[in-house]
């Protein structure tokens, strides 16, 4: 069957060639033109989000019904005014990834079929000193919206006395998300480990509703995961369409909006008209940069406390301190061995091998 001929979206100067520009990707009738006109019309507060850092490509070639897959690596044929850079991951690979600067670069993933942003917490200047901790609020099944707000009111409230600013968005699936820029001056396990004592502060003010607790069998509430900020982590950035049947969107809000609004109030369709509207709800993010010296602070008490540190992914290497990595219920239990007895005679060794 004959493609549809391309298409052509001008932006940032440039002419990006849309390759079968009305391929459907989402149930709505959505179709991949729709998706490069849109990141075009909202490319100032999505480049706020994902510009300026490497992104992972998630790729849905064949529409939201059909298989999708992750490409770390840019692709070989590309323009040459797509900039790249080479990031190291802990398994010790590299990659070269993909690093938006304009509308132009969105359309042109956009024509790749990547629905949503996934920039590292990072930017392309300096790679190993996130600017960016990422709180995600992760509801558990039957957690309702409501709770989840509360969780997030309690997370704005905890962040403010550590003096630090959230910045709220809407997941786009069931979950939110809360930036908080700080100074490019620590390292990822630092930046982690200032999330899990965030974490367990929230945790500590609200523990109903909230916890830190890695294994899911522990969880209940709002489960804030603090390794989403691990090197080599990445979220759905602001402005991402999200892979669901209504073209959900990751919508940054107020904290106002988060009391009142729907996860679904804002899809595709109706982003473009809020955009135009209100324009970026998270404009001043880049003006209220803070310092993770106090959630540090909190991290070492924490662990004078005997709260230290706590599991990681499982494609990480082992870390110090680090309890098994092993979920509760699979845990063997600890075996009494009682010592040799007084006066016995140990067998020699090659004995014992026999026996």
């Amino acid at each position: 069957m004959d493609q549809t001929p391309a298409a052509v979206v001008a932006a940032s100067g440039r002419e990006i060639r849309i390759t079968n520009p009305e391929k459907v990707l989402f149930p709505t009738g959505h179709t991949k033109l729709d998706l490069a006109r849109y990141y075009v019309a909202v490319a100032d507060g999505a480049l706020r989000a994902a510009g300026g850092r490497p992104n992972m490509l998630k790729r849905y070639p064949n529409g939201i019904t059909e298989e999708f897959f992750y490409q770390k690596r840019a692709p070989q044929s590309r323009p040459d005014w797509i900039e790249v850079v080479t990031l190291r991951f802990p398994s010790g690979r590299s990659a070269d990834e993909v690093v938006p600067r304009d509308a132009a670069a969105l359309a042109w993933m956009a024509n790749l079929a990547c629905l949503e942003l996934h920039p590292h917490p990072v930017r392309a200047e300096d790679l190993e000193h996130p600017d960016e901790l990422r709180v995600d609020l992760d509801p558990v099944p039957g957690v309702t919206w409501i709770q989840l707000r509360e969780v997030a009111r309690i997370v704005k409230v905890t962040l403010a006395d550590f003096e630090l600013v959230g910045w709220p968005k809407t997941s786009g699936s069931r979950g939110v998300h809360v930036s908080v820029r700080i100074a490019p001056r620590w390292s990822f396990s630092e930046v982690r480990r200032a999330a899990l004592a965030l974490a367990r502060e929230v945790e500590r003010r609200a523990p109903d509703i909230a916890t830190s607790k890695w294994w899911k069998e522990e969880r209940h509430g709002v489960f804030l995961d603090y390794n989403q900020n691990a090197k080599d982590r990445t979220v759905a950035a602001a402005y991402s369409v999200r892979p669901t049947a209504d073209a959900r969107v990751s919508a940054p809000v107020t904290w106002e909006e988060l009391d009142t609004c729907q996860p679904e109030d804002f899809t595709l369709g109706t982003m473009l008209e809020r955009f135009a509207t209100l324009g970026d709800r998270h404009a001043g993010i880049d003006s209220s940069v803070g310092s993770i010296d106090g959630l540090l602070e909190l991290s070492a008490r924490h662990e004078r406390e005997g709260s230290g540190e706590a599991p990681w992914p499982p494609h990480y290497r082992k870390q110090r301190g680090e309890p098994p990595r092993v979920s509760p219920s699979r845990a063997a239990p600890a075996k009494d061995v009682a010592p040799p007895s007084a006066g016995r005679r140990r067998k020699p060794a090659r004995a014992q091998k026999a026996l």
